[in-house]
């Protein structure tokens, strides 16, 4: 067991996931911010992160420091660190190798990083509602705590899947009060800084994970692509031959661009992308459609890379993506079984 579970993002739009996947690393961020070797404790970082950043608020000078101190002196080697990765709508898990080093060769805002061996990717779908909230914070540096997430995430990287707080026996750590190392040391309490745009989205997943399993997932897709102006056509239950959808557009769905799709709930491996490619020679189809709520294991996505003009995947996320899109125009059917509302929020 890990003495510790760290979350660290990679930038506000994913700009350091594949990047921090081929180094076997994961930090960045703060451009701004020199070596922070020779800081040997929290209030060293707190004069390095003042004189970076002498025009930003005290507070946000605080929120600087808790997390690059967590960086520079908190993370050990064998902690448990999970990326939740902005391209991929996975999260990417794996151990602490080597403390914090400063790859001054680097461009900005790639230098500061602890090493990783990253060992399991999963979809956000694999993770309950409960747990996905816990790792929701805004914050690029956390200690996720609650929910007995230290327990679950190692449960998580073991065998893939998130058996709930309930089903498994809390470490004294994660059933233990957070630690601070202050009271200002805001890297324990991430969920008083949710992302509440994560957080929705989450919870939309989670209620299409649970209302359209098997079959009916089928029908939510050709649904969607109907509302961007497909005439698509879904086979019946049973036997497919690996087609579960056709589509095309105009009248008679025989105009370009014409669609072979096949929809999984269960994780895609190659062998599904190749079998699908063959389909779309077959049939004469000018692209093929992989929809997964599981995501792909890497050599899928590997062979997805080399067929990425013949070959489109929507996730879980593009899913998700596509329902917002086209709420207003899905059957009263979906509507029904997946009951959104629209909220405007002022933006921080």
């Amino acid at each position: 067991m890990a003495n510790a579970a760290w979350v660290i993002r990679s930038g506000r739009y994913g700009e350091r996931d594949e990047w921090a996947l081929e180094n076997s690393c994961s930090g960045g961020g703060w451009r701004e911010v020199p070596d922070l070797t020779s800081a040997s404790s929290r209030e060293d970082v707190q004069r390095i992160v003042d004189e970076a950043y002498p025009q930003d608020s005290p507070g946000a000078r605080t929120n600087f420091v808790a997390q690059l101190w967590a960086l520079r002196g908190r993370i050990e080697v064998g902690d448990l660190l999970a990326m939740p990765m902005k391209t991929t709508r996975e999260i990417a898990l794996g151990r602490v190798t080597s403390p914090y080093t400063f790859f001054a060769e680097n461009e900005p805002g790639y230098r500061h990083v602890v090493g990783v061996e990253w060992i399991r990717q999963v979809p956000r779908s694999a993770l309950k509602q409960d747990l996905l909230y816990t790792l929701g914070s805004s914050l690029t540096i956390f200690s996720p705590s609650r929910n007995s997430a230290v327990s679950r995430l190692e449960h998580v990287l073991a065998t893939g899947t998130d058996v709930g707080s309930g089903a498994l026996a809390q470490s004294p750590r994660a059933s233990a009060a957070p630690t601070q190392t202050s009271g200002t040391d805001v890297v324990d309490e991430p969920e008083s800084q949710p992302d509440i745009d994560v957080i929705a989205r989450d919870q939309i997943s989670s209620r299409i994970g649970e209302e359209f399993s098997g079959h009916s997932f089928a029908t939510l897709v050709a649904a969607l692509l109907r509302a961007e102006g497909f005439d698509a056509e879904e086979a019946p239950p049973g036997p497919d031959g690996g087609i579960d959808i056709t589509a095309g557009r105009g009248l008679l769905g025989l105009e370009s661009p014409k669609l072979i799709v096949q929809v999984k709930t269960p994780q895609i491996g190659s062998d599904v992308v190749s079998q699908l490619n063959g389909l779309v020679h077959t049939h004469g189809a000018d692209y093929g459609l992989l929809v997964t709520w599981a995501g792909l294991t890497k050599p899928a996505r590997d062979a997805v890379k080399h067929q990425r003009f013949r070959v489109k995947v929507w996730e879980s996320e593009d899913v998700v993506e596509a329902v917002l899109r086209n709420y207003e125009k899905l059957p009263e059917k979906i509507t029904e079984r997946l009951p959104l509302r629209r909220v405007w929020m002022l933006k921080e």
